[in-house]
């Protein structure tokens, strides 16, 4: 055989095989191309654990949406329970760090966990999205180019409840909140904006059972409304219990955070009548969010809460950022630009990230109404805070 013919086999055999491998997927960019790894750190067990359970079933019923992709590029979540303990926050992030050694991290539902893993993972330059805790500090001086927050900071969501309580006319407001730096924030966002006295302002233990003993003295100070922040089972508790002392019809109760799709399950009935400041309610009216609810409800068989919208706006929000940089990570100022264009159609509304990476986002007014017998909630009417407390003005990112 000549030179000439064995070059045209060589040629034949070469195209054979390449399709060959191209059927069976082996050349395929999209096949082998390695999944980013994303770890997903929430509270999933105890009081607070329907939360974080939101909060990771909307994050996954996104990427599965997407075909296991985010950007189109594959991913794999790594799920790790922080249990709502500080140092165990620090174990998962530690882990998905060094041992896993994620892309990204995201997730977080409660500010104590934050406020302990923000600073070891925005130090690794970790992207770090977080769907939920927003303390303040990290809002302002602590603030890092590598995170951003698809929630809202502690004091913005509370903030709106000030005002929602000015425009309901209520003048003398008994405050209660738990111990630790979110019911902190809790306090001093309500009372930037509210207007009127705040008659009592009670902190009690994370995770409490019994608030027999502060509802009695609530209902001695005889305020015009009571505002509460208890998040997960310790607002279950709350509610059921001021109801129980016959005070939901006698003394109004606002809140934020405390009555949402993960609590009122447990509540059903008991808690009609009470009033949300939130940034999500099922029935907000736009394509996105109609499509997120219709999904949501066929995947869980349950409405989805704020924690879950936060959350499927931090997969979009991925999603966006990710396709953007064509799935590489490694041009971390070019992530940080793609992540500050927040190029996604929210499920809330309005949104766009302000200097340190925490949304200028809508709130609204949502009830707890009773519809073909059953309790729902019910946004209302934007919420539209008159005063802020200008966190960015803080942060050294510009």
């Amino acid at each position: 055989m000549n030179p000439r013919s064995n070059k045209t086999l060589r040629a034949a055999l070469l195209h054979a095989a390449t399709a060959t491998a191209l059927a069976c997927g082996l050349l395929n960019p999209a096949v082998a191309q390695t999944p980013l790894k994303i770890g997903f750190i929430a509270t999933m067990s105890g009081p607070g654990g329907a939360l974080g359970q939101d909060q990771y079933d909307a994050f996954m019923l996104a990427i599965e949406q997407r075909g296991g992709k985010l950007g189109g590029v594959p991913v794999t979540v790594i799920k790790e329970d922080d249990q709502l303990k500080p140092d165990v926050g620090v174990q998962a992030a530690t882990k998905l760090l060094q041992s896993d050694k994620v892309d990204i991290i995201t997730g977080v539902t409660f500010s104590n966990v934050m406020m302990a893993i923000h600073k070891p993972i925005t130090d690794a330059q970790v992207f770090f999205i977080g769907s939920n805790a927003g303390p303040a500090p990290i809002a302002g001086k602590q603030c890092s180019e590598y995170f951003f927050s698809t929630s809202w900071d502690n004091d913005m969501l509370h903030e709106a409840g000030g005002q929602l309580t000015n425009d309901l006319g209520y003048k003398n407001v008994y405050v209660m909140a738990a111990n630790y730096q979110a019911g902190r924030d809790a306090a001093s966002g309500f009372k930037r904006n509210f207007k009127g006295n705040v008659i009592g302002e009670v902190y009690t233990q994370v995770n409490q059972p019994d608030y027999s003993a502060e509802i009695a003295q609530l209902q001695a100070a005889s305020p015009d409304a009571v505002y509460v922040f208890y998040p997960g089972g310790m607002g279950i508790n709350f509610i059921k219990q001021y109801r129980q002392a016959g005070l939901l019809g006698e003394i109004p109760l606002l809140s934020a955070a405390s009555l949402d799709g993960t609590t009122l399950p447990a509540l059903k009935n008991l808690a009609v009548g009470a009033i949300t400041s939130a940034p999500y309610a099922p029935n907000i009216d736009n394509p996105q969010n109609k499509a997120f609810v219709e999904a949501f409800e066929k995947a869980y068989k349950r409405p989805p809460s704020m924690y879950a919208a936060q959350s499927w706006d931090a997969a979009s929000l991925l999603d966006s950022a990710i396709r953007k940089v064509g799935g590489n990570l490694s041009d971390k100022a070019a992530v940080i630009a793609a992540l500050k264009e927040a190029d996604f159609e929210s499920v809330r509304g309005h949104f766009k990230f302000d200097s340190n990476h925490f949304p200028d986002a809508a709130f609204y007014r949502v009830d707890v109404v009773e519809e073909n017998g059953e309790a729902v909630l019910k946004a209302l009417a934007p919420v539209k805070i008159a005063t802020r407390a200008d966190f960015a003005k803080q942060c050294h990112l510009k």
